[in-house]
């Protein structure tokens, strides 16, 4: 998919970009696998702000996406390549022979009229949804289940893809994009290819109002509020944090904290960190 420009009639045009959309050939979704979302612009159940920043934006309608990919041994054509406002992906509209309607992840490469299948029995082709034993070493995968029947979780967002290195035992090594590397059950599922829109990282915004649209409020920095708004505010002209770190608004760490539980139990999975150090 390429990126498009704008002729430069107002400043903020003359930065903007856009997807061309040229990989979409279907503009309607299909409605019996659309839902309406309800938005709640960051609000929990009490209805106080928990995620800040999020508000307002385009209506959208959800795509039921089929993560699971458990319908085995029945070939499905490829309808349609659509564009989902939920994620950076596209997703593809798939017929079973069975009549059963269904969206997909699209994969780079993946048109209208091709087969796609799931199951062990299926071919290593773009597309198809194979168990990671079926898979051989070297291929590049996406949609990549962590416990076997949960479904996808991981590498779904536009062009990212995890490549399997080596298989040892009960599980497979995975080279996540972030350069992480993961042993996954051999059990689990992943499908074969590259996920689609591999140019979404090139598309600059351009202007404060289009960011409305996809429902981000604006965000202030701290350095610029008064002392009794934020941790970093204060002082004359531009002034440092002045304090032992980084802090939330609420005075917790923030910028690079870790985290992560150091008796996490999927610690020890990972074979080295996306920093290239090896987990303890």
């Amino acid at each position: 998919m390429g990126i498009k420009t704008y002729k430069p009639y107002t400043p903020s045009r003359r930065q903007m970009t856009g997807s061309d959309f040229s990989e979409i050939t279907k503009k309607t979704p299909e409605k019996s696998l659309t839902v309406s979302l309800k938005k709640n612009s960051g609000r929990n159940n009490q209805g106080k702000i928990t995620v800040r920043h999020q508000g307002g934006g385009i209506r959208r309608q959800y795509r039921i996406v089929d993560f699971k990919r458990n319908k085995d041994g029945i070939p499905a054509i490829v309808m349609g390549i659509e564009y989902d406002p939920n994620r950076s992906a596209n997703i593809a509209l798939i017929c079973y022979a069975d009549g059963t309607k269904s969206y997909i992840i699209a994969p780079q490469g993946l048109t209208d009229g091709m087969k796609v299948m799931n199951g062990p029995q299926a071919e290593v082709r773009i597309g198809n949804c194979l168990p990671l034993s079926e898979i051989p070493v070297g291929t590049q995968v996406h949609n990549i289940e962590l416990y076997p029947g949960k479904g996808g979780q991981m590498v779904r967002a536009a062009g990212n893809s995890a490549q399997v290195i080596a298989k040892e035992g009960k599980y497979a090594t995975l080279r996540l994009p972030s350069g992480e590397m993961r042993m996954v059950p051999l059990v689990c599922r992943a499908t074969v290819g590259i996920v689609g829109n591999l140019d979404h990282n090139l598309i600059n915004i351009g202007k404060a109002g289009r960011k409305r649209h996809m429902g981000i409020r604006p965000t202030v920095r701290g350095s610029v509020m008064n002392p009794n708004d934020h941790p970093h505010g204060g002082g004359e002209g531009k002034t440092g944090i002045g304090r032992p770190g980084p802090s939330t608004p609420w005075g917790k760490p923030a910028l690079g904290l870790k985290t992560r539980k150091a008796k996490k139990a999927s610690n020890k999975l990972i074979v080295r960190r996306r920093d290239g150090r090896a987990i303890k």
